[in-house]
């Protein structure tokens, strides 16, 4: 069966944008630290973890053999490297805040450095593909609808939109990469995105809840922080809830990221930026127009 592939966009290599951050407040998720921190703690992972997916990527690359794929593949890496940029920025503003964040580092960097070393290649590219998809589909669920972030600071909204919008143009580099160099099993494929988001997800909680035992929060308050703030996330109406049917679309037999569309609004960034050369107005006008 040969599958149809509808939407596909080429990644744009940009300059890492400016977002202010040095601005924003401790509290940036409408003065709420359990959302706050749970968005830190997985930033927390970003640079780390882009340098991974390069990383897996280039193992393979001298598999590949469709030019255009080597030319998608160049501008993946570059904007990846953008990212971790932007979110090391991020963090160095979150250890202001007296956050352990090297030790929080420390910890990535050694996990990441320990698959790369223990792991085959197939592996790696499993788990790049699968966590691209995955953050891809963060990307479309936070931003589809306008609610979801309301009260979001505008200078962040604007950092993880410019993040959405890139996730959204090179979602598919490592899939074909991994499809077409990796040698990767449909069973290796399948554990990949089930194994990643456990893992994804149990870290940020876990790091986020030891980012608010530093705010100074108690375990009691950290208890009811949890039990009130994990349903925005995972409730039956939960924002990442709202994902679940692209998610499981992963294990169906014949998939490719391409099978789902890009972001209603991916233009109206694309726009903005051009004319403004604003990344804060870009992330806004992207956001406003959320249904």
């Amino acid at each position: 069966m040969t599958t149809v592939l509808k939407y596909q966009v080429d990644p744009v290599v940009r300059k890492t944008p400016n977002f202010k951050l040095d601005q924003m407040p401790r509290f940036w998720f409408g003065g709420d630290p359990f959302r706050t921190r749970m968005f830190d703690a997985l930033s927390l992972t970003f640079p780390m973890g882009e340098r991974y997916f390069v990383e897996s990527v280039r193992a393979l690359r001298h598999k590949v053999t469709d030019p255009n794929l080597q030319n998608r593949i160049i501008d993946f890496i570059q904007q990846e490297a953008q990212h971790g940029l932007a979110h090391d920025t991020m963090n160095r503003i979150i250890k202001q805040q007296g956050i352990p964040v090297d030790h929080f580092l420390t910890s990535i960097a050694a996990h990441f450095n320990y698959i790369l070393k223990n792991r085959t290649t197939q592996y790696n590219i499993a788990m790049t593909a699968a966590t691209e998809h995955l953050t891809a589909l963060m990307a479309d669920t936070f931003y589809g609808k306008k609610s979801t972030l309301t009260d979001v600071h505008p200078y962040i909204r604007a950092l993880f939109a410019w993040h959405a919008i890139e996730e959204m143009e090179h979602r598919d580099v490592a899939f074909d990469v991994m499809q077409q160099a990796g040698e990767v099993s449909e069973s290796l494929r399948k554990f990949a995105l089930a194994y990643t988001s456990i893992l994804i997800f149990g870290f940020t909680f876990y790091r986020a809840n030891i980012m608010l035992k530093y705010d100074g929060f108690s375990t009691f308050q950290r208890i009811k922080m949890a039990i009130k703030g994990l349903p925005w996330f995972f409730g039956k109406q939960g924002s990442l809830s709202a994902m679940h049917t692209p998610y499981m679309n992963w294990f169906n037999k014949g998939f490719h990221p391409n099978q789902h569309p890009i972001i209603r609004q991916y233009q109206t960034w694309v726009d903005t930026l051009e004319q403004t050369g604003d990344p804060i107005a870009a992330g806004e006008a992207f956001w406003h127009a959320a249904l």
